[in-house]
């Protein structure tokens, strides 16, 4: 009797379930997970964004835009929309991404005031995203296979991964450094380093919260350590699974954006 009382007070005080999730080791697991977090959650999703742009002396930007996204394929091809709304000198700007993983990314841009679609080159990526701090590349992430990865550290809380381009012609950096989220796998803090091996920018996620059961970055940032500069990106009424349609991101989507998506329900 001593027996099963001793068994049900350890049971009732949660210690049988109290088993340490084992750490991962490997670093191309770590990053295909953080990945997964980071990009693909749901089947497809939608987003309002709030960005905010500040140089170094203080002088400020603002753009509004919603972000349409939809899997073509979990951990594969996905296609995004940007659609821009604020303020006026952007608004009906179009950013379209057919992402293809292993192969180039098919990136346009729908330009209303000259009424042209251009498309954006594989070697533009890397290039400011509407004149903020976010490159093209940010908005749909980074290929995974673009990189060879090593995991640095492993602390109570995260995965810190070393990342090096294989091929540093394509790229600004020498190689950067990500902190993954031990429980949610979301990437909370990236920092890349120039040729020098000197710290220049770093992303890092300031806010997130569970919708939908999904952990969902809600606010992040991007800083210049050089010039000083940084841009903020606020995300509100994100929502998953909505059963958006491939048509939804075709090339007619630039010149005339899916109105029913783009509406707030």
């Amino acid at each position: 009797m001593r027996k099963l009382i001793n068994l049900s007070l350890f049971l009732l005080l949660g210690f049988s379930s109290v088993v340490p999730a084992m750490d991962l080791t490997d670093a191309n697991e770590i990053v295909a997970k953080a990945n997964l977090a980071a990009y693909y959650s749901g089947a497809d999703g939608r987003s309002e964004a709030r960005m905010l742009i500040r140089d170094a002396q203080g002088r400020e930007q603002k753009r509004q835009f919603t972000i349409l996204r939809r899997d073509r394929e979990e951990g594969g091809e996905q296609d995004f929309l940007v659609v821009f709304s604020r303020p006026a000198d952007v608004r009906n700007t179009v950013f379209l991404v057919a992402k293809k993983p292993g192969s180039d990314d098919d990136r346009w841009l729908y330009l209303p005031g000259l009424d042209l679609v251009k498309r954006i080159s594989a070697g533009d990526k890397r290039t400011s995203f509407v004149g903020s701090h976010y490159f093209y590349e940010d908005v749909s992430g980074r290929g995974t296979e673009e990189d060879t990865h090593s995991l640095l550290e492993t602390s109570g809380t995260h995965y810190i991964v070393d990342n090096t381009p294989l091929d540093s012609s394509s790229v600004e950096f020498s190689r950067y450094q990500v902190w993954i989220n031990k429980q949610t796998f979301l990437p909370e803090k990236i920092e890349y380093q120039d040729e020098n091996g000197e710290l220049y920018r770093r992303v890092e996620v300031l806010e997130s919260q569970e919708i939908q059961g999904y952990p969902t970055v809600t606010k992040s940032q991007v800083s210049d350590l050089r010039s000083g500069g940084a841009t903020t990106l606020e995300f509100r009424f994100q929502k998953y699974d909505l059963g958006m349609e491939e048509s939804v991101f075709t090339e007619r989507s630039l010149r005339k954006p899916p109105r029913e998506w783009l509406k707030r329900n």
